[in-house]
């Protein structure tokens, strides 16, 4: 749905530094783009659960990191996620992509979109649901609403052939 080039361009401007991730094949197409930027660092993880742990060092740090996994990542990582962005109460953002959204035929009966959403309900995440690219921009309005709140927050990208 977005080329890596725009997506780098995002982060960048969201001023984000770095980029923790595990690539999919949806978001491991932007990689290149984020290592490209002089404005980013990209660092990939072994498992997500991971990521929400090196995203809060970085934090501690004075850096300001960004979350990029999929949807299945996401319900790998839950105990991390709840130490990092509910008792310790860091602001850590993500962008998680939703396997399947857009296209159950490559994966008939995917579950991701049955559990999805009431997993970042669950955990109380304040998230938006972004379908088309013409959506950019509230990924960004997303993350400045919740920057300004001082609160996480998800940018849920749909993903499957558009």
């Amino acid at each position: 749905m977005f080329s890596g080039r725009a997506i780098a361009e995002l982060f960048a401007a969201m001023g984000i530094t770095h980029v923790v991730t595990i690539a999919d094949s949806t978001i491991g197409a932007w990689h290149p783009a984020i290592e490209a930027s002089p404005d980013l660092q990209l660092v990939r993880v072994c498992r997500e659960g991971e990521a929400w742990a090196v995203a809060a060092g970085l934090y501690l740090g004075g850096a300001t990191p960004l979350v990029l996994i999929q949807c299945t990542g996401l319900f790998e990582s839950g105990d991390s996620l709840r130490n990092i962005l509910h008792d310790w109460r860091m602001p850590i953002f993500a962008v998680i992509g939703y396997r399947s959204y857009l296209n159950q035929s490559t994966l008939p009966g995917d579950t991701c979109l049955v559990f999805t959403e009431p997993v970042l309900d669950a955990w109380n995440l304040d998230y938006r649901l972004i379908t088309s690219s013409a959506q950019l921009s509230e990924i960004r309005e997303h993350y400045d609403a919740c920057r300004l709140a001082g609160k996480p927050g998800v940018a849920l990208v749909a993903e499957g052939k558009a």
